[in-house]
């Protein structure tokens, strides 16, 4: 009996593998590196650079990057992605291009805390827009949240205060808000045929194209300065920045956000992805000396239990509860004209 029970294998314990997934891990990884464009996008822009500047160098630099990866991924599955082309130039224009160029106008305005604050109030609009698009009201949990979440905003403004606030700063804001509320609903596509690799370089090649448009026509400018800029209180040659917008912040932080939200779902990664605004504020105080004012980080507080309310409700909804509040990508086809999926 002894010699029997000794040679029973012991059993696996599996579980705790399953809960720091690679998907996790690389949500968190997207969540740290993406906070860093502000304060290297700060540093250019105290050295003289536009943001358009900015944004047309770090998308473009990625696009050159992951130019040989996408050539090859194109070649290798042009049967299998060629039906998706169109969708991969909207995600370059909105959630890449546009949703950068109006953060970093946001970020050349407003404290980099404020600004991603105000981009992260996306959860919120998404709750809206599915509120007005199914004619449902919220559930309670939710509706909280979104009180929550519109009251830290009024404290981060902090309009009583002495200190004004740009209202250009927190337009460009909301504006990169509406964007990232398109990347969390494009990235979600877990059966998606389109390689990560592929998302992100696709869409960078085609934002950098729209950027660098916009400023030959001369409606955005785009100024470049070989100045040295002050970074983490050091003067660095301006490359240095730049590399760290094209290679840390953009190539590896959109290629790991879109296998965590594919590995995820878009509940959950954008509930990570809220990560971003603590990342943010942490290297903002390290490397630029930004700190929000006590009333603008109860104000970030109340934002963050509000968005958090709302994505635990999310997650927490079952059939016996009332519909999703969430965009789904595979939804949005029931809503347009039968031509409309064969778009993307």
């Amino acid at each position: 009996m002894t010699a029997s029970k000794s040679s029973t294998p012991a059993p696996r314990l599996a579980e705790p593998t399953k809960v720091a997934s690679p998907a996790l891990l690389f949500a968190f990884a997207s969540a740290a590196t993406f906070a860093l464009s502000g304060p290297f996008a700060k540093s250019l822009f105290e050295a003289g650079w536009s943001p358009g500047a900015a944004v047309a160098v770090r998308i473009g630099g990625a696009a050159v990057v992951l130019l040989i990866p996408v050539l090859i991924t194109l070649v290798r599955q042009w049967a299998a992605v060629r039906g998706s082309l169109l969708r991969i130039a909207i995600y370059g224009i909105v959630p890449i291009a546009l949703c950068q160029l109006f953060y970093f106008n946001a970020v050349s305005h407003l404290s980099v805390g404020v600004a991603l604050l105000l981009e992260y109030l996306s959860p919120v609009l998404l709750v809206g827009w599915a509120w007005l698009s199914t004619r449902t009201s919220p559930r309670l949990l939710t509706i909280a949240g979104a009180v929550f979440a519109v009251s830290g905003l009024l404290l981060v403004l902090d309009l009583a205060g002495s200190t004004k606030v740009s209202v250009e700063g927190i337009l460009w804001g909301l504006a990169a808000a509406v964007c990232l509320s398109v990347f969390f609903v494009m990235s979600a596509r877990a059966n998606d045929n389109v390689p990560p690799i592929l998302m992100a370089g696709g869409g960078m090649a085609v934002g950098a194209a729209l950027i660098f448009a916009l400023g030959l026509a001369g409606i955005m400018p785009l100024a470049f300065s070989t100045a040295s800029p002050v970074f983490a209180g050091h003067l660095v040659p301006w490359f240095v920045p730049v590399l760290g917008l094209v290679l840390i912040t953009t190539v590896f932080a959109y290629v790991s956000g879109i296998v965590a939200t594919r590995g995820l779902g878009s509940k959950v990664a954008s509930f990570v992805a809220l990560f971003e605004v603590l990342f943010a504020v942490l290297w903002a105080w390290i490397l630029l000396g930004e700190m929000p004012r006590l009333i603008q980080l109860l104000g970030g507080l109340c934002i963050m239990a509000g968005v958090v309310m709302v994505r635990l409700d999310e997650l927490r909804g079952s059939r016996l509860r009332g519909p999703s509040y969430v965009v789904e990508l595979d939804t949005v086809p029931a809503v347009l004209p039968t031509e409309a999926p064969q778009q993307g």
